[in-house]
């Protein structure tokens, strides 16, 4: 069976949505591994919505692709699918979550909003960063000092803009049972931010979808974990969607 008949597009490119404080950074190993991949970087150019972030994907992906969303990149993703399904070949939802705001979250947030206001971008970092990290690689100290650095150069005028999009997020409750394209949830199982419970809950939600867990990794999996991460990716990549018995044709008369 070809790739067309099998319901994939080989052609597809993967695009890469990174989340909170991250760019191409994130993602050194999966973009030389895979060629046909990019990132969306610039930060969303200081979007302070998740709609007005899928918009500047959207204005910048191509016509037909293979959409991966890493944290709040991944409910950027669920927006694009929103509103541009048709160009969403598959979707990868990494170390993300679908839930709304939690109580709490808007006073964290804003606490380390204020730290950065008060002490400096390398203060906010340095809180912010260690409780994304799996236990192997808080002591990996040129991996962190390069997540430090990518983290640090966003700017708090980044993370202010982005942190106010996260507390306004959209509710996704409709569209995950609509999205009809292979799905996968990738976590690792050190994730504290993001828990293996919440891609539990992402696989329950939409139809057909996979979870995927990475032992002895944190929410920065993508970095921590890359040779098990792109191995996920290349299995997403090349899964067959479930054929969608809507498109078929009515079955012909006598035919078994």
């Amino acid at each position: 069976m070809d790739a067309k008949s099998s319901g994939r597009d080989e052609n597809a490119p993967l695009l890469i949505l990174p989340g909170l404080l991250c760019d191409s950074r994130m993602f050194g190993e999966t973009l030389a591994a895979f060629p046909k991949s990019a990132v969306v970087d610039g930060f969303y150019a200081g979007c302070e919505r998740i709609e007005a972030m899928a918009d500047y994907a959207i204005a910048r992906m191509p016509d037909r692709c293979a959409l991966l969303g890493h944290s709040m990149g991944a409910r950027v993703a669920l927006e694009v699918v929103r509103k541009a399904p048709h160009r969403v070949e598959r979707l990868a939802l990494v170390d993300t979550g679908v839930h709304a705001v939690k109580p709490g979250e808007r006073e964290g947030r804003h606490r380390l909003r204020d730290l950065g206001r008060a002490q400096g971008m390398g203060a906010l970092v340095g809180e912010w960063l260690p409780p994304m990290m799996g236990f192997a690689a808080l002591r990996n100290e040129a991996l962190m000092d390069a997540l430090y650095a990518m983290a640090v150069a966003a700017g708090l005028p980044t993370f202010e803009a982005q942190i106010e999009a996260l507390l306004h997020r959209p509710s996704v409750d409709a569209l995950l049972p609509a999205i009809a394209c292979p799905t996968v949830a990738m976590v690792g199982r050190q994730d504290q931010w993001s828990p293996v419970a919440q891609h539990e809950a992402i696989t329950a939600a939409i139809p057909h979808a996979q979870l995927r867990i990475v032992e002895g990794a944190g929410h920065m999996m993508p970095a921590e974990a890359p040779q098990a991460f792109n191995y996920l990716v290349r299995e997403w990549l090349t899964t067959s969607p479930a054929p969608d018995f809507r498109t078929l044709p009515d079955q012909v008369e006598g035919e078994v």
